[in-house]
């Protein structure tokens, strides 16, 4: 039996990530179990500094440790802005450890050059864009990025008000969508919304990450 940890940073991560990916995901493979660690207080020290900080890091590391002392085969972080930590983490275990928006950034650069970035928090745009760059270089290839922030939109979805969370993502999404060739959501938080058709694709964050941290733990 596989042991998968996932570490959270918001404190509904059960309606917004659990729920709608892990859940299914396990039923899916009988031979795995997901563990899930959740510290809401690594994202509101991102938003409060502007990013990373030595301090989120040092606690990270410290949870991916544990996860790994307890067994775990794989270490799965569902939190975008957080993403400086995971790659600082990922040579001190002995364990695979991805951050969920790593294969959303891949498709992105694979698929496109002009690539738009959507989230409801700063921070988040800016992490994904630093793991596009890296990718596009990686594959030799020019991009150019456009990230677009809505404004509030995490704040409403946090208070409860998912509808107009959802309206005001999808109302930027179709004004980006006229000016890109592709489409990466920054944060796993917007990926239930049911989003209009637009003539782009669209990556959203969550099925991938965990495609990915298993195809991982498979190859040791």
């Amino acid at each position: 039996m596989k042991k998968l940890y996932t570490v959270n940073t918001v404190n509904n991560f059960m309606g917004m990530i659990y729920d709608p990916f892990a859940k299914p995901f396990e039923e899916k493979h009988p031979d795995l179990k997901i563990y899930n660690i959740m510290d809401d207080s690594l994202l509101e020290e991102t938003r409060i500094y502007d990013g990373m900080t030595p301090a989120i890091a040092s606690r990270m590391l410290n949870y991916a440790k544990a996860a790994e002392a307890s067994g775990a085969s794989g270490v799965l972080v569902t939190c975008t802005s957080v993403n400086q930590a995971t790659k600082y983490i990922r040579p001190l275990l002995n364990i695979p450890i991805l951050n969920i928006e790593e294969p959303v950034a891949e498709l992105a650069v694979e698929n496109g050059t002009r690539i738009g970035i959507l989230g409801t928090l700063p921070t988040s745009p800016a992490a994904i864009g630093r793991v596009i760059r890296e990718k596009a270089r990686e594959m030799g290839k020019a991009v150019a990025l456009e990230p677009v922030v809505v404004d509030g939109a995490f704040d409403v979805l946090c208070s409860g008000d998912v509808e107009r969370h959802d309206a005001m993502v999808c109302e930027a999404l179709e004004g980006l969508a006229k000016r890109v060739d592709v489409i990466a959501f920054a944060q796993i938080s917007m990926s239930l919304i049911n989003i209009p058709k637009v003539d782009v694709p669209v990556y959203m964050i969550g099925q991938t990450g965990f495609d990915k941290i298993l195809a991982m733990m498979e190859e040791g």
